[in-house]
């Protein structure tokens, strides 16, 4: 694979993918993270999805050793280990490509049809978690502040979302250094989703798709 798409992009945005064997030598060193199935990553450059694919291949490893005997909880922790990863990406065309990659890992580990509820989920929750904006001002394309869904599985096939604004949860380390003024504060006075949501199934979530 081609470390670049054009040496315009490189000099306009520098654009330079990362080779997998070293995407894989650095997830290497948090490995512990990259393969438990509800741990949360942000790529705030994501590119095409190099580092999001192989997070999302240690994450349904770990889904397969622990539920692969049930289709059901197979399905539902899957899910959940996509909603755990997210990604910021400035250029159209990547955070589309990103979006259609982490699609096709998915989809190809629960052999989805395109149809299928599961995969329609998918669909949307990568359209949640996976925002074309930038990282550095913290705007979606649009010009809106960009947000974030936090979800959880809350077992029996529902699952549980909370909206956060990105400007806000990246100054959280302020609020907990020794000496600053929150310190003593707890999380949850400081910090308070935009929105929440009432639980949802699978075809609640595929609903949402679908209404899109």
């Amino acid at each position: 694979m081609s470390l670049i798409k054009s040496r315009k992009r490189v000099s306009d945005h520098a654009e330079v993918f990362t080779p997998a064997w070293l995407v894989e030598a650095m997830l290497d060193l948090v490995k512990d993270e990259s393969e438990r199935i509800d741990s949360r990553f942000l790529e705030p450059a994501c590119g095409s999805g190099n580092f999001m694919v192989k997070i999302l291949q240690r994450k349904l490893a770990a889904v397969e050793r622990k539920f692969g005997q049930s289709d059901f909880e197979k399905q539902h922790y899957a899910l959940l280990a996509l909603m755990c990863i997210y990604g910021i990406e400035l250029l159209a065309d990547n955070i589309a490509e990103c979006r259609a990659n982490m699609l096709e890992i998915f989809a190809d580990y629960l052999k989805l049809q395109e149809s299928d509820d599961l995969y329609c989920a998918a669909m949307y929750v990568l359209s949640q978690n996976l925002v074309h904006g930038d990282a550095l001002t913290m705007r979606a394309s649009g010009g809106a502040p960009i947000a974030f869904a936090e979800w959880g599985y809350l077992g029996k096939g529902k699952f549980q979302r909370r909206d956060f604004r990105f400007d806000v949860l990246t100054g959280s380390s302020k609020y907990s250094e020794e000496g600053s003024l929150f310190a003593d504060l707890g999380k949850h006075e400081i910090f308070t989703p935009v929105k929440t949501y009432s639980p949802m199934t699978v075809r609640e979530l595929a609903a949402f798709h679908e209404s899109t």
